[in-house]
């Protein structure tokens, strides 16, 4: 028994530990990629024939230790599919993360162990649960596999539950489909937090909840951050929650990385065209602020076949002949502040860096 609490301990120490320091990136990707070939071509043996869909299509950015990093972008421009090739769920087809300065599937990172402090939690709260399974068992399954004994596991998913608001007494025993929506994705955050993650990964993790219960879970997930110490990558298409939970925004367009900054960078003084239609789009309770223009028209191109240089510049009112025919370089300033706009590159052949007009005052969260 004192040989499993110690290993418990042993594995809990080497999951918090910092090896290079707090200004060394818990995460960093660089030149991620991830293509799905299309059914039909399967068997075409020329991949260089093979059409595919470039859901991410070589990104990079860092985590920071002890962050909210949120991700933000019109659906399909490829945000889960980046969570889920973070969490490698999926593999990437090219492409390196490195996990605390080390190399992720590395001898000195395994896949196991980094996905021991790596956790997810998904949007839809039920059928990412075991219906099969009761409440306490889902919660302890995760250190089972990984080699604490049942009683430990036990005795932690029943502390996680009161730590989550919801009484052990109550709701151990319980089946998923015996609680609400809102009850059972704080089993999730429970789940995930029973192997002590460094990063939890929160894909739309509140938008199917009601808007009282997502106050609740953001704020659980706020103290939560504080008590663990914990990074969060926060992806959502509500922009009033990314503002309230995020300290820097990530913003993407058809598998590309457009922008990032700090959150008040990014909401209040936005860099790249696509940024600001997405700002102007967020409804406003001012009767002053009406919108008589859609901020953004058409869909977004085929992800299968998307547009030569920059990729939003057949929907961008500031597109100019040369936004066509050359891909923007992604630049960052002084202040953390990055854009991949050819209106931000002095030397691109951009006739004129307009400023954008300012964006609507929206109360947040």
């Amino acid at each position: 028994m004192t040989h499993e609490i110690e290993a418990l301990q042993n594995a809990a120490d080497k999951s918090s530990r910092d090896l290079g320091g707090p200004r060394q990136p818990l995460l960093t990707v660089r030149n991620l990629l991830k293509h799905f070939p299309l059914k039909g071509e399967l068997f075409q043996f020329d991949k260089s024939k093979r059409s595919v869909v470039r859901a991410v299509d070589d990104i990079n950015f860092d985590i920071l230790k002890g962050e909210t990093l949120g991700v933000v972008g019109e659906s399909g421009c490829g945000k889960s599919t980046t969570a889920r090739v973070l969490m490698q769920l999926i593999e990437q087809d090219s492409g390196e993360l490195i996990f605390d300065g080390e190399t992720v599937g590395s001898r000195a990172l395994p896949l196991r162990e980094f996905r021991r402090q790596t956790q997810m939690v998904f949007q839809d709260s039920y059928s990412s649960l075991n219906p099969r399974m009761t409440i306490e068992d889902s919660i302890a399954f995760g250190p089972i596999v990984h080699g604490v004994s049942s009683r430990i596991a036990i005795t932690r998913a029943r502390d996680l539950l009161s730590r989550v608001g919801l009484q052990p007494e109550r709701f151990a025993g319980r089946y998923p489909h015996e609680l609400s929506g809102g009850q059972r994705q704080r089993v999730n955050i429970a789940r995930a937090l029973a192997l002590e993650p460094r990063l939890v990964i929160l894909d739309e993790a509140v938008s199917a909840l009601d808007k009282s219960v997502e106050a609740q879970v953001l704020n659980l997930l706020q103290e939560l951050k504080q008590e663990f110490g914990l990074t969060y990558l926060f992806i959502s298409h509500d922009l009033n929650v990314v503002r309230f939970v995020s300290d820097r925004v990530l913003v993407m367009y058809l598998g590309q990385v457009v922008e990032i900054g700090l959150s008040a960078q990014v909401f209040d003084h936005p860099k790249h065209p696509y940024t600001h239609a997405l700002l102007q789009s967020m409804p406003s309770m001012d009767p002053t602020q009406r919108t008589t223009v859609a901020p953004l028209s058409g869909d977004p191109p085929n992800p299968i076949n998307p547009p030569g240089g920059c990729r939003f510049h057949t929907r961008c009112v500031y597109a100019e002949t040369i936004c066509s025919q050359r891909a923007p370089a992604f630049a960052v300033d002084d202040a953390g502040h990055g854009v991949a706009c050819l209106r931000h590159e002095p030397d691109s052949g951009y006739r004129a860096a307009s400023e954008l007009p300012p964006t609507l005052k929206v109360s947040h969260v």
